[in-house]
């Protein structure tokens, strides 16, 4: 839906929708309100067309394929660019960042939706099972081909959302605009407010995460948050959805973790490899 964001600034207009999941919005400040619908539009076709490349919740999408067979031979460069940068992060995190834990995601969430589960989670022989299936270096990525080992299998949840929205902020600076705020899941924002502050970022309060805890004031600048109250598998929340790839355990050495970064991309890469770093580790890096 189309909207403006308040009765005396008619220029600003705001879509808000769902992508990858998560709730996503594109806020615009144009002095043409038919031109920014235009680009709202624009900006929310090239969204949805990542989207049937990166989501693993659309049947036909090309990672549910990737999946599924092993391989896509002639993929899309997105696809190519996207799990390039997500190895390249890989290797900068030791590993700490790693697209291949989805067999981890399978098999907790597998335990945790049978009737009487174990609270004390998966059984060990599960996990390691699992851990087999799990390590980024079993990935063949090249432009002519995708290929990974029987039984791998990739989420792209703690990066596509930041890179989906660096891809529309690029979309819309190439169209002259010099001041909006997108967000697909993890805001960006282009340049400052229009009227010269910084845009404002709520980080959300991890006890209570409906509230926010903090505020950032942000110019041109991407920012991710992830801690364990983003999801978890079990009533107790001893489970959740970051997981070590090394162990297999979820992580809970941070309650949460905010990046601040040049693109979303990073941002969201990088708070995912965060939550799995004490301080120091974050800092050396």
């Amino acid at each position: 839906p189309f909207g403006p964001a308040g009765a005396s600034d008619i220029d600003v207009i705001v879509w808000r929708g769902r992508m990858l999941g998560a709730v996503a919005t594109i806020e615009i400040h144009h002095h043409d309100r038919k031109e920014a619908q235009h680009l709202i539009s624009a900006a929310c076709a090239e969204a949805h067309r990542l989207e049937r490349l990166f989501s693993l919740y659309l049947d036909d999408s090309a990672l549910v394929e990737l999946n599924r067979t092993g391989i896509l031979v002639d993929p899309a460069a997105e696809m190519v660019e996207l799990l390039s940068i997500s190895q390249s992060y890989s290797e900068l995190t030791g590993g700490l960042f790693d697209v291949t834990v989805q067999p981890l995601w399978n098999v907790y969430a597998s335990h945790f939706s049978r009737e009487g589960a174990d609270p004390a989670g998966p059984p060990p022989a599960a996990i390691r099972a699992a851990l087999a299936r799990v390590g980024y270096r079993g990935l063949m990525v090249s432009r002519d081909r995708i290929a990974m080992p029987r039984g791998m299998a990739l989420t792209l949840n703690g990066i596509a959302q930041g890179y989906v929205t660096d891809r529309v902020v690029d979309l819309l600076r190439a169209r002259g605009i010099d001041h909006s705020m997108v967000d697909m899941g993890e805001p960006r924002t282009i340049g400052s407010h229009p009227d010269g502050r910084p845009w404002e970022i709520g980080i959300a309060d991890p006890e209570r995460p409906d509230q926010t805890r903090t505020v950032l004031r942000v110019v041109d600048r991407a920012v991710s948050t992830s801690g364990s109250y983003g999801f978890q598998f079990d009533p107790q929340g001893r489970f959740n959805h970051l997981f070590d790839p090394a162990s297999g355990v979820c992580g809970h050495l941070h309650r949460s973790v905010t990046a601040i970064g040049g693109t979303a991309t990073a941002a969201d890469a990088l708070s995912t490899a965060f939550s799995m770093m004490d301080r120091k580790m974050i800092g050396a890096l």
